[in-house]
């Protein structure tokens, strides 16, 4: 049984409804179905998410890069972003622009991730990406305007440091958050580019590091923790399966209360100046974890 104890006598102040800021969602093609749209809205009307965030919104079923198959010459189109961030903008929201995953034109190999095959690979040409999101970024400018754009966020991948969602090293992910980066600040030196995205809040001083060593612009730091995301500590090489597997939904009690504030206090403190997001958070990753429903 948990007590809880007020003291209406201590210091008070304005309370930060920062859950407020960011909404997640699952991936980005979700959004052009119709019961997507009308659930996003509600969401938003009675709960005043401000943002959201979904994984995939450059994944090959959204359809922004295919080559061609006899001269590989490289086509964009953004009409499926399109229609999803006229919504947003429509019914008050913005988007937390998660840029994943690699389609498939400009993929190094085929590896994926999740049921909707997300591409998790590096790029096999950092010049041919880097292409593709000054060209994504410049679309987004001329089409909604700096004013509106420049409130928006970039973040640089999902979770690079588990090997499920990134199939490439430390040093691979940096060279990727650089190229993005500096593509977009080549669009406007004002567009709020950032990461790592990482779980378990890992790889924030090295980004920082990183960046400062190759004046790589980073406006922000975004990461990842749940309570059940512990075993990751261990071994960030082990399958998200396998997690999940293990997982006791009926021991609560084996997960550490409080883990989320000590490390958001530590992912603050190694944030430095810099604006720290959460961008993803829970009690459990898995949704059918028991431990939602436990104080």
């Amino acid at each position: 049984m948990l007590t809880f104890t007020v003291d209406p006598d201590s210091p008070r102040g304005v309370l930060p409804h920062f859950w407020e800021k960011c909404v997640g969602s699952c991936h980005a093609y979700t959004a052009l179905r119709e019961d997507w749209r009308q659930q996003i809205a509600k969401v938003h009307r009675e709960m005043g998410f401000q943002y959201v965030r979904f994984h995939g919104l450059f994944n090959d079923d959204m359809s922004v890069v295919t080559a061609d198959e006899r001269t590989g010459e490289l086509y964009y189109c953004f009409a499926n972003m399109d229609s999803i961030l006229d919504f947003l903008l429509k019914i008050g929201m913005k988007p937390f622009l998660e840029l994943s995953f690699m389609p498939a034109a400009l993929a190094s190999s085929d590896v994926t991730c999740f049921h909707y095959k997300g591409n998790i690979s590096p790029p096999k040409d950092y010049a041919q990406w880097a292409q593709f999101i000054r060209l994504f970024a410049r679309h987004l400018v001329d089409r909604y305007g700096l004013g509106e754009v420049r409130n928006w966020y970039f973040e640089v991948w999902n979770e690079p440091n588990l090997n499920y969602f990134f199939a490439g090293t430390q040093a691979d992910y940096f060279k990727l958050y650089e190229h993005t980066a500096r593509s977009i600040k080549e669009v406007d030196v004002r567009l709020p580019v950032g990461g790592p995205a990482t779980a378990i809040n890992g790889w924030i001083p090295e980004l920082i590091a990183y960046c400062k060593q190759n004046h790589v612009p980073l406006d922000f730091i975004s990461t990842h923790h749940y309570p059940t995301d512990d075993p990751l500590w261990k071994n960030s090489d082990i399958r998200l399966e396998e997690l999940f597997k293990n997982l006791n939904p009926d021991s609560p009690d084996r997960y550490e209360r409080g883990i989320l504030q000590k490390m958001a206090v530590k992912a603050r403190r190694e944030a430095g100046n810099l604006p720290l997001y959460y961008t993803e958070w829970n009690s459990s990753a898995k949704l059918p974890d028991k431990i939602h429903d436990y104080p």
